[in-house]
Parts: structure tokens; sequence; C-alpha cells
């Protein structure tokens, strides 16, 4: 009987102290998988920009009514950005982008609306660069500048818009 007990008492033990050995960040036995989620916890998210749009401005460069598409450059394929011009006031109706990387900013800050809402607060082309998608940024403008030079009926690489 006392083997019995001791068994089952070392049994007991052994599973209270080997319970706290199931998956966690630590335990899990994948420290890049627990480094990451920990990360993803933890940080802000370095595409999260807060962007002020004034509903009354409009942009300075006359433009005609309509629904303008332009194309840009990125990092790894085109931007798209398809703009409606009414009454000289843009509002940016849909950005897209083939072949970014996605977890990289130029993916995110397209597929998120951040670009978007950068082209409406500036009215043009004229917004700050993301960090993490120079390149994108750089499309996203060259997009912009595109759509609105169709929208002024001047050739693109002459257009220049913004504040």
């Amino acid at each position: 009987m006392r083997k019995t007990t001791a068994a089952a008492c070392g049994a007991t033990a052994l599973v209270l102290g080997l319970s706290g050995c199931g998956a966690s960040f630590e335990g899990s036995g994948s420290k890049d998988a627990a480094s990451a989620e920990q990360l993803a916890m933890h940080a802000d998210d370095p595409w999260d920009t807060v962007v002020q749009i004034d509903p009354v401005k409009k942009c300075d460069t006359p433009l005609r009514d309509g629904v303008y598409t332009g194309t840009g450059k990125a990092m790894a394929g085109n931007v798209t950005v398809t703009l409606l011009v009414d009454d000289n006031r843009i509002t940016c109706l849909e950005t897209t982008q083939d072949g970014e990387t996605q977890s990289v900013g130029g993916f995110e800050t397209v597929r998120d609306g951040t670009f978007a809402k950068m082209i409406e607060a500036a009215q043009g082309s004229d917004i700050d660069t993301v960090s993490g998608a120079t390149i994108t940024t750089a499309g996203v403008k060259q997009a912009v500048d595109d759509a609105l030079a169709q929208a002024a009926n001047v050739p693109a690489d002459q257009a220049k818009s913004g504040n």
C-alpha cells in the first residue's frame, strides 16, 4: 500500500510540476515565434499615422470635375490611385498595389487607407514619406500626379499638385 501511495504521490507531483511546461512564449520551442508574438503585443504600429483632413480645403491647381486614375512605380510593382475631383476638392476613391510585400510599409499603408487619407489631407501629392515605404510613397505621389495631370489636362511630368 505504501508503494502505491508513494507512486501516486510521485505521479501527482510530476504532473503538477510539468503542467507549467505547455506551449507558452518561453516554453513553445520557437523563440522566433515567441519574439514576434511578444513584439506584436507590445510594439506600436509603425504605419499607424494620424492624418487630419480639413473638410473645406481644396486643391490649388484648377481641375476638371471627374474621376481620374493614375499609376506610379512602387517597390515591387505599380500603385494605382483613383481620385474623384468635385469643385476642385479631391477625394481618394481607391489606392491599389501590385506586388508589394505583405507586412511591409507600402503594402500596409495602401491596404489600411493611410495613403488615401494623406492624399485627401494634402489635396494633392505633397504627402509625407511613410517610414518603411519610401519607394511606395514615391509611387503613390507619381500616381496622384498622373491622375491630377489628367484632371488638369497637362502632361504628368509637368503637373505638380499641392497645397
